[in-house]
């Protein structure tokens, strides 16, 4: 029974661990979205991972907007944990920090509020990041850049509506994957536990059996 306990444990905490590594992954440097509707509000996503995860580091990140049809950019935001200017008035109470909460940053998004044709154009994210290594301090800077469209209505284009059916489909599958793989495991264990009990009987059967002989020989 001990075994069967512990087996059965054992295949529950690999579910479990399958089903936590979907969500505590690791960091992963995934595109911003390029199109907002107007008077609506939008993220503008910027992640920079570092390559090392177990190398601490200090970062802050910068925002520069250039309008559609101009040639300089203009510097709308700064982040310095926990600190979040807005510095340009085109954008004054309409920009919120949804990036990393801490000094250590990775992800430099910005929450824009109540988009407007003006917001069309070229968004700049600037990752400065000190890495603390071992021998000095090294300095590294990050750029993106979204190119983002306003419209006065959403469009859905077809692959981004197959892509997200297709992520569901994949979620789905993925869990019955691991249903499928605990009752496997529960069965392999029961089906040993019940050959083993099977053993022990008949053996104490031969037991008994020549205990009985035993007795008829005396």
């Amino acid at each position: 029974i001990s075994r069967f306990k512990t087996g059965l444990s054992f295949c529950c905490i690999i579910f479990l661990f399958l089903l936590l590594s979907q969500c505590h992954g690791g960091c992963a440097e995934v595109d911003s979205l390029t199109e907002a509707v107007v008077g609506k509000g939008f993220l503008l996503g910027c992640i920079s991972c570092k390559t090392r995860e177990e190398v601490r580091a200090q970062t802050t990140v910068d925002w520069h907007f250039k309008p559609l049809g101009e040639e300089e950019f203009r510097h709308i935001f700064h982040y310095d944990h926990p600190i979040a200017d807005i510095l340009h008035e085109d954008f004054s109470d309409r920009l919120e920090w949804h990036g990393t909460l801490n000094d250590d940053i990775q992800t430099g998004a910005i929450y824009i509020n109540n988009i407007t044709f003006n917001d069309t154009g070229t968004y700049r994210c600037t990752f400065h990041r000190t890495l603390f290594l071992p021998l000095s301090p090294e300095q590294v800077t990050v750029e993106k850049e979204v190119e983002l469209s306003v419209v006065a209505v959403a469009n859905r284009e077809l692959a981004d509506v197959i892509s997200e059916i297709m992520m569901y489909v994949l979620i789905v599958v993925l869990q019955l994957w691991l249903i499928v793989v605990l009752v496997y495991c529960y069965k392999k264990i029961w089906d040993e536990h019940e050959a083993r009990e099977a053993r022990k009987a008949e053996k104490a059967q031969l037991e008994s059996k020549d205990n009985c002989d035993g007795v008829q020989l005396d």
